[in-house]
């Protein structure tokens, strides 16, 4: 299967204004944000693409059964079709693959990350009637069903199979080294979900130094949700910089220092002088 290559600037400009629309919008749609995401790396997806996928997931949930019962038989219902029937899970090598954080390339290939498998589990059962989310474990995300009182928890990447308690426990321990505590159970909100995927994908281009394309349009995206960390703007000057982009990202070094500058003088004189460098590159 091709790599995905990257969209052309207009279109990426348009992709970037359509996510940050629908990241801001009263109820943000995570099919169509992952979607997005997709079509920031991918320069093939366009909106047939995309209305195809959508498509897809509305396939998969007419297949599963009217109102199966309860937390534990939805979540029984989703691994049979989605694990069993369709083969959709994990493995190691899908942490090599860029392709394993697009959702349209996980619905074609049936493999992904932990989180895009869970986002495919939370869109099928929701169109279903499901009463599913997302749960970010530290570490390992998995797909929720039901109130905290009934709470059943599946494992998307392990084709979906029901946790007990004891084997959420050992996600958490291998992940962090401490025990699971029920904050950690809550359901993760759709911007959230798109966050964790585009720091995912931030991670997997930061061993990559050749991809430092796609390194942008996440940090890109990432700025554009209504709520992100600011330091992300220290990291796309830096990114510009390593781009041969030395005006831009002297500016946005300059920028950022004078944030920094309130909280941390030392530090933002240190961000000032990386700028001074960065323009010295044009000598």
């Amino acid at each position: 299967m091709r790599p995905p290559h990257p969209p052309s600037p207009e279109r990426a400009a348009a992709v970037r204004r359509w996510f940050a629309e629908e990241a801001r919008s009263e109820r943000p749609d995570l099919a169509a944000l992952c979607l997005l995401v997709g079509a920031a790396a991918d320069g093939a997806l366009d909106e047939a693409g995309m209305d195809a996928a959508q498509l897809e997931l509305d396939r998969l949930a007419g297949e599963l059964p009217y109102r199966p019962g309860g937390p534990r038989d939805w979540a029984r219902a989703l691994c049979g079709l989605l694990g069993e029937r369709y083969g959709f899970h994990g493995s190691a090598s899908d942490y090599q693959r860029l392709e394993s954080s697009l959702l349209h390339e996980v619905l074609v290939r049936r493999r992904g990350l932990p989180i895009l498998l869970s986002v495919v589990w939370m869109e099928v059962a929701r169109r279903a009637g499901a009463p599913v989310y997302g749960v970010a474990l530290p570490g390992h995300f998995v797909v929720g069903f039901g109130a905290a009182g009934e709470q059943v928890l599946a494992d998307p990447f392990d084709g979906g199979r029901v946790l007990t308690g004891a084997d959420a426990d050992l996600l958490v321990a291998g992940a962090t080294g401490a025990p699971l505590d029920p904050s950690m159970l809550v359901p993760a909100a759709p911007l959230e979900v798109v966050s964790r995927i585009l720091n995912n994908v931030r991670a997997w281009a930061a061993v990559r130094p050749e991809r430092s394309d796609v390194a942008l349009w996440a940090v890109e995206l990432s700025l554009l949700l209504p709520s992100h960390p600011a330091r992300l703007r220290y990291e796309r000057a830096q990114l510009l910089v390593q781009r041969g982009d030395f005006v831009g990202g002297a500016r946005e070094l300059e920028e950022y220092a004078d944030v920094l500058g309130a909280a941390d003088e030392p530090a933002a004189e240190q961000v000032r002088g990386q700028a001074r460098a960065a323009r010295a590159l044009l000598n």
